[in-house]
């Protein structure tokens, strides 16, 4: 399997218009970590101008399809994304 990063770039007011979807982004968030696909995921600080999510998965539609049922992509509050390969060299699981 591989690695996918789905990259956010977002509004300049997110931190405060994130907060009344917060419990469904967080409920996708779990979802998809507890069916093995989310790695890790995170808001890029200083400034928050974005974020970065980080799936396993054997296409990038794992991330793609996270993307497009994020309420904070239908709500606009994340103004694009994109998915990127993401070669990993140290870490990870052994034997991938």
């Amino acid at each position: 399997m591989a690695y996918w990063l789905l990259l956010y770039d977002v509004v300049d007011d997110y931190l405060e218009r994130r907060a009344p979807l917060r419990p469904e982004h967080f409920e996708r968030l779990q979802e998809s970590q507890g069916r093995g696909e989310l790695v890790m995921a995170g808001a890029l600080a200083d400034p928050p101008d974005g974020a970065v999510l980080v799936f396993r998965g054997d296409s990038p539609s794992v991330a793609e399809d996270f993307a497009r049922n994020d309420p904070y992509v239908r709500e606009g509050i994340v103004t694009s994304w994109r998915v990127r390969g993401w070669t990993v060299v140290i870490g990870g699981d052994e034997g991938d």
